[in-house]
């Protein structure tokens, strides 16, 4: 991947990072936070959404665009679905629980909070929210963390509702699961004050590790999402959304980078050659005969074949602006934002089906000479005239350099295009939710993750390795409690991480382990009732049988605790099996026997004992 020199570029980042809190009822109503497969909804409903104008009277660009395509909503609905969430019901008050951990959040970001919060709605009509908005209370202002680069400041902290689960795409619409709906959120929005990508991603495993410091919000896959905002002097503010991987910030800035050098270049050249686009034209008869599989496809089902002339475009269309992504590319994407499954263009052509003769009659057909491009898209006809409209309107823009846009981040480092930028016009008060007078001396600042990891080795005698492991973990509550209690602290971090990481990749469904579980084991232990080496037996166990308690399981699988004579008993057989080893070897046989003798107790004695009286059985017979 090429690095660029991002100070003469004049790179510009900001993050915006969304991270849902662990709360046990909804934002703006009771209803519960956890999560449901779409196969337990009980009903479904449908909505259509249109924009509405803000209170100045207009229409935001992004919602705009996004109602150019008519699309049914379907929600899936469950047996804890309320009127609320359906929008059939004016929402509550906001949740007390969420207000609490959103001013923690302030603290550790030492930011501002507001005098009086105000409830306002931001249109989304993409779907994701029943009523045609997301519902945003401003809550602090102002705040700043530290990276090794510099500090960054922190612009604002809004508490908002979570958007409704994407299930799946259909032809026409979307199909949403409401059990997401609702659940509060917390969205910290960077200045503009990071110029590296690796400064990018520091700061948001900082925020990442404040966040999770409170102990308060949702952990796992989907709860927290990176926003990137990137641009460079000569390009635009282009914001990446959806990125689920901190590992993935720091790639995703430098590919943005590299597409808005390419685009400037791109732009340049186009400039140079006093290129335009042309207007868009039917060209069906060209293919009328074609043996191209999409256009033949297309036009078997009735469709039509469109195309844009793009003077001064010949071999551009084609360049590579990332990788695997050309201009041709982020026409496409255009394209696919109006229904289309993507367009031709001929700086690849001929190719796909089409000939050369078709690509030298289509070039007369519209125009176009040698150092000109055309762009086509072949589909219904109402599909093929609004997308080919949105490739020469991307094209025309591609002449005046990078516009700015919201795109979507990929798992590869590159992104595509989503919609225009929003801008103000998408936000207005809501009047259902009375304002509230936020009051920060009634909450306490949280023990910050790293100082935890500090107090873990200094109090517990934990290795750095250990108790980072604990304290960046979910079960750090539940460590503090069992070591009050009289667990040996080791013994509890490695139960709570090691043994939980090493079962995993034997395929235990420890997902299925409770808090309960691990107090009953690490209790048993702690009475004598059971040997450490019996504890990832007995969990294995727990996790296949959740329903039964430790202790129960415990003496049904003989993992009691077995006393000093029956560890010699057991010790001295397998001595006394492999007595000539014994003889022969000495204390050299002690390795290979131990392990003998530590499956013979099936993880019933502890390891020291069985060490002790094996040393001694072997000494006497050396």
């Amino acid at each position: 991947m090429t690095e660029f020199d991002y100070d003469e570029l004049g790179l510009v980042a900001g993050l915006e990072i969304h991270q849902q809190l662990d709360t046990a009822t909804k934002l703006f109503c009771e209803c519960p936070t956890e999560l449901r497969e779409p196969e337990e909804a009980e009903r479904t409903f449908t909505r259509y959404l249109h924009p509405t104008r803000s209170e100045l009277g207009e229409i935001d660009e992004a919602a705009l665009e996004e109602s150019k395509v008519e699309r049914e909503f379907e929600y899936l609905a469950y047996d804890t679905t309320c009127l609320v969430e359906e929008d059939d019901e004016p929402p509550h008050r906001l949740d007390e629980e969420a207000l609490a951990t959103a001013l923690e959040i302030t603290q550790l970001l030492d930011m501002d909070p507001v005098d009086r919060a105000h409830v306002m709605r931001k249109v989304v009509i993409d779907g994701s929210n029943t009523s045609g908005f997301q519902r945003s209370t401003l809550m602090a202002h102002d705040g700043e963390i530290e990276t090794s680069e510099g500090s960054v400041g922190i612009e604002d902290l809004m508490l908002e509702e979570e958007s409704a689960q994407r299930v799946e795409e259909r032809e026409g619409g979307v199909q949403f699961s409401l059990d997401r709906l609702g659940i509060p959120l917390v969205e910290i929005g960077t200045k503009p004050d990071i110029s590296t990508p690796e400064q990018a991603r520091e700061a948001a495993e900082r925020i990442g590790m404040l966040l999770r410091s409170t102990g308060k919000v949702k952990r796992g896959l989907g709860t927290i999402r990176q926003d990137v905002n990137v641009s460079i002097e000569e390009g635009a503010r282009v914001e990446m959304k959806g990125v689920q991987s901190l590992d993935d910030i720091d790639d995703l800035v430098r590919e943005e980078v590299r597409r808005q050098v390419e685009l400037v270049d791109i732009a340049d050249e186009l400039q140079s050659r006093d290129a335009s686009v042309g207007d868009t034209q039917d060209v069906t008869d060209v293919f009328a005969d074609t043996d191209s599989g999409v256009i033949r496809g297309a036009l078997d089902a009735d469709g039509v074949v469109h195309a844009v002339p793009l003077y001064g475009f010949d071999g551009l269309v084609g360049r590579e602006l990332q990788d695997d992504r050309r201009l041709g590319t982020e026409f496409s994407d255009h394209a696919k934002r109006h229904g289309a499954g993507g367009i031709f263009h001929t700086d690849e052509l001929p190719a796909y089906g089409v000939t050369e003769a078709e690509v030298e009659a289509l070039r007369e057909a519209v125009g176009a000479g040698e150092d000109d491009a055309v762009a086509i898209v072949a589909d219904e006809p109402d599909v093929a005239t609004g997308a080919i409209d949105a490739v020469a309107e991307r094209a025309r823009t591609a002449i005046e350099g990078v516009p700015e846009e919201t795109r979507g981040a990929n798992d590869d480092g590159t992104s595509e295009y989503l919609r225009p930028l929003p801008g103000a016009a998408r936000m207005y008060p809501e009047t259902d939710v009375p304002p509230v007078d936020p009051d920060p001396s009634e909450v306490e600042t949280p023990e910050l993750l790293t100082e935890k990891v500090q107090r873990y080795q200094d109090d517990y005698g934990l290795d750095a390795g250990l108790a980072e492991q604990v304290a960046y973990g979910r079960r750090w509550p539940l460590f503090e409690e069992r070591v009050e209690a009289g667990v040996d602290a080791t013994l509890a971090a490695q139960t709570l991480e090691s043994t939980v990481t090493e079962l995993r990749r034997d395929d235990v469904p420890v997902e299925n382990l409770g808090d309960d579980h691990f107090r009953g084991v690490l209790d048993l232990v702690a009475e004598g009732e059971l040997a450490q080496e019996g504890v990832p037996e007995l969990l294995a166990a727990l996790a296949e049988q959740p329903d039964r308690e430790a202790a129960e399981l415990a003496e049904e699988l003989g993992l009691g605790s077995a006393g000093e004579d029956e560890v010699r008993e057991a010790v001295v057989e397998v001595v006394e099996r492999n007595s000539e080893q014994v003889e022969e070897e000495g204390m050299g046989a002690f390795s290979g026997l131990m392990g003998e003798c530590m499956g013979a107790l099936r993880g019933k004695a502890d390891g020291d004992l069985v060490s002790e009286v094996l040393r001694e059985e072997i000494q006497q017979r050396a």
